[in-house]
């Protein structure tokens, strides 16, 4: 697919020239101004507008689904017999995404100059994760690139399923919790004031919790910015050290996984995880150092991370895989034995691979149990919220006739 280039060269006499070009490349563009007796400067892809150009607030980022898109696409091209140049080409005009578009367009241009394709998505690690381009130098290595992609594309694709059910599960409470905020702060900016006035008009002495529900109605208009402030800037400082601070990681991963209800599901994910990422690279024919190292970085969960680490020093020293992962509560024993015997037969990938099916299904039946339980506890929850502060307000009604008296 002819593309427009912008070149800059040198005539004969010595003039410097700019110009354009439809080509196929930017060694097609260098080749026909050599024919012409010119001397390529610089050649670069012209920048085109099209009905993909959009204005973005927020920066882009690229996002799981995109990626595990990508890899099926990518995989379905080659191994349907299309060469590199012209899949990548082909990618990068048909992604949605563009960020990842634009990354893709730069990397076909370094395999394009000669570059292994491991090599130019190693230039843009935002982008590929070290899972991806150890995955693609290992099947470029083993000539196998075909085979490597379609376990690339799965592996994507079954982490992008376990996020969504995670993500489903936790819906449900996060939207109530936000509504019954929502009312809460309604209540007490419009409704309190209105009987707080008719309670000032009548006298006598308030209940308890109709005094409370009064006082924090007068605070309301410091207590919710405050509110919004600590819930925005908690999340944020939250962001921030689990970015910078390996400790704060350990701390906030270690909180996560000892979350009543919750816990159990995220121990699931990250094991999950763990296992379908080291499986992948094994079969693929990772050095299992490396392999360890790649899924320290890739599993998402600092107490996991660190629990990769210390299999790969034991692995160092010749020892087995499983024996450090008892030292770690956040792998129950069936998985550690089944890693044993895997290491004992000669097949810890074909384990892992189990491993990670079972605790797939297991975070499917987590997940839609957690949804039919935590549905009608929100529910009570949320009506309890209200009908506290129902009850407290006309509490005093019932005094009502007595002070009219």
């Amino acid at each position: 697919m002819a593309e427009s280039f912008a070149y800059t060269v040198r005539t004969r006499q010595g003039k410097i020239v700019a110009g354009k070009m439809e080509a196929d490349g930017e060694s097609a563009v260098a080749l026909r101004l050599r024919a012409k007796g010119l001397i390529p400067i610089q050649i670069d892809k012209a920048a085109k507008i099209s009905a993909k150009t959009e204005l973005h607030i927020l920066p882009q980022r690229v996002k799981l689904r995109d990626m595990a898109i990508f890899a099926r696409q990518f995989a379905t091209m080659i191994n349907a017999g299309l060469s590199l140049l012209r899949t990548l080409n082909i990618l990068g005009e048909q992604t949605e995404n563009p960020m990842l578009a634009k990354h893709i367009l730069l990397v076909r241009d370094d395999v394009e100059r000669g570059s292994s394709l491991s090599a130019a998505m190693s230039k843009y690690p935002k982008i590929f994760n070290p899972l991806f381009i150890s995955m693609v130098k290992a099947g470029e290595t083993g000539g196998q690139l075909d085979i490597v992609l379609e376990r690339v594309a799965n592996g994507f694709e079954t982490d992008y399923k376990l996020r969504q059910k995670v993500k489903s599960a936790m819906t449900y409470p996060v939207v109530v919790a936000f509504i019954a905020v929502a009312l809460v702060s309604v209540m007490l900016v419009f409704v309190v004031p209105t009987f707080a006035n008719m309670f000032t008009g009548l006298g006598g002495t308030l209940p308890l919790p109709t005094k409370i529900l009064l006082v924090l109605s007068e605070k309301s208009k410091i207590l919710i910015p405050l509110f919004v402030f600590l819930s925005v800037g908690g999340a944020f400082a939250y962001k921030r050290a689990k970015q910078t601070s390996a400790d704060a990681r350990l701390f906030f991963d270690k909180a996560k996984l000892k979350v009543p209800v919750f816990g159990e599901l995220f121990q699931k994910v990250a094991i999950s995880r763990f296992a379908r990422t080291l499986a992948l690279l094994l079969k693929a024919g990772v050095p299992v150092l490396q392999a360890l190292d790649i899924v320290s970085e890739s599993t998402g969960n600092e107490v996991l991370a660190r629990a990769a680490q210390d299999v790969k020093e034991n692995v160092r020293r010749g020892e087995s895989m499983a024996a450090p992962l008892e030292r770690h509560e956040v792998f129950p024993p069936m998985v550690v034995q089944m890693i044993s015997v895997g290491e004992d037969t000669g097949s810890v990938d074909a384990m892992l691979d189990k491993v990670a099916d079972f605790y797939d299904q297991e975070v499917e039946s987590t997940t839609e149990s957690l949804t039919s339980l935590i549905e009608p506890v929100m529910i009570a929850v949320l009506g309890g919220i209200v009908g506290s502060m129902i009850i407290a307000l006309y509490m005093p009604m019932f005094k009502i006739f007595d002070l009219v008296k």
